[in-house]
């Protein structure tokens, strides 16, 4: 018998479903729920990276969300032309029979994986958080926000950087702001734009954008963190629209199908590492509860499916939930996300402070990293 037999999964993205589908997949009894009333990732498009790509395969759901696979990155420069500087092989970190990068759009990832999980024997309950828990050495009891309660073997907090779980089991750490903010607009993807392309310079730190699929992409701006919280949607879509203005080339195009304000967000660059052990007894932390990464390496939602097939590994195959078990658990996954938290933060951090840093040796790093099996 596996160490667990009931277990509440609170959290329905990429980390939660991920594990409640691992584990339904086993037999083990899933209980899956999420605060939001129905299944509507926010933001625009993600990219995910090869070690990423893995696990979705693994899941049985990579030919369902293969979005616009590309195998390079382009530099452009922020001239009048939108020049191409350089076009650099992506290494396949999933190994070379994946590609190196899909881009994807969330909302469509998002509605995959719920069903995934549901399929796989998960009980999805939507609108529905945890109110409280307590637990003792043979299990925990959780008193639901529409009044219903459950005892369960394990609860599983992957409900995001904002985590309550993590509040509810005493973990103080906190997200913190980088010092980024980023416009991001999903849209139309004009023929010029097969791969990612990154412009350095001009008013922004990062100008980019991801084909999403065959008709689809998503575009961002990267710039000082601001107080934006006061725009209408209106006024986020001129002011991505005006500094996207000073990037050329495949950028022209994109930026003439910037007309619907609902299609444009902005958020805040933001941080976390909860420093090892993630669990309190029967309750653990994964995905962004425990570790959440500024997406300039893109590596946030790998790193949250990592999480989701080492847990399910352990759980699956151990006999009793332990400290061998938790001990095994941190040592696959505490230094490997936090060393791609850091490595986020120091690419955006050299921009900041205008310092060239040793890029290509920091992605080789990350790339070596995230190529090896979790």
């Amino acid at each position: 018998m596996p160490a667990v037999s009931h277990v509440l999964v609170a959290g329905a993205g990429l980390a939660g479903t991920a594990t409640a589908t691992g584990l339904a997949a086993a037999g083990v009894i899933v209980d899956l729920i999420d605060v939001k009333p129905e299944i509507a990732a926010l933001g625009s498009g993600i990219t995910m990276q090869g070690n990423g790509l893995r696990e979705l395969r693994r899941l049985g759901v990579l030919d369902a969300v293969l979005g616009y696979p590309f195998d390079s990155l382009g530099l452009r420069a922020p001239d009048p032309a939108g020049t191409l500087l350089a076009e650099i092989p992506d290494a396949r970190t999933g190994g070379p029979d994946l590609p190196a990068t899909v881009g994807l759009p969330r909302r469509a990832l998002a509605r995959i994986m719920a069903d995934r999980a549901v399929a796989a024997g998960a009980r999805l309950r939507l609108g529905t958080m945890v109110s409280s828990l307590s637990q003792d050495g043979s299990g925990v009891d959780v008193l639901f926000s529409d009044g219903s309660a459950g005892r369960y073997d394990l609860v599983v907090g992957a409900d995001g950087i904002r985590s309550a779980t993590r509040r509810m089991i005493g973990i103080s750490n906190e997200p913190r702001p980088t010092g980024m903010g980023i416009f991001r607009a999903f849209g139309p993807r004009p023929a010029s734009v097969t791969r990612t392309d990154l412009y350095y310079g001009g008013p922004c730190y990062i100008a980019g954008y991801c084909p999403t699929g065959a008709d689809t992409l998503y575009a961002y701006l990267v710039e000082d963190a601001r107080d934006r919280a006061a725009m209408t949607p209106a006024d986020r879509l001129a002011a991505m629209w005006n500094l996207a203005e000073a990037y050329h080339g495949p950028w022209d195009e994109i930026r003439a199908t910037l007309t619907d304000p609902g299609t444009v967000s902005y958020t805040l660059f933001e941080a976390l590492v909860v420093p090892a052990p993630w669990n309190r007894g029967r309750v653990v932390l994964i995905g962004d509860a425990a570790h959440a990464c500024p997406p300039t390496l893109a590596q946030g939602g790998s790193q949250a499916l990592e999480d989701a097939a080492v847990l399910t590994e352990l759980l699956l195959s151990a006999t009793t939930l332990d400290d061998v078990l938790w001990t095994a658990f941190t040592a696959r996954r505490f230094e490997r996300a936090k060393t791609v938290v850091e490595a986020s933060c120091q690419l955006g951090q050299w921009q900041l402070d205008h310092e060239q840093g040793d890029l290509p040796g920091l992605m080789a790093t990350i790339t070596a990293l995230v190529s090896q099996p979790t």
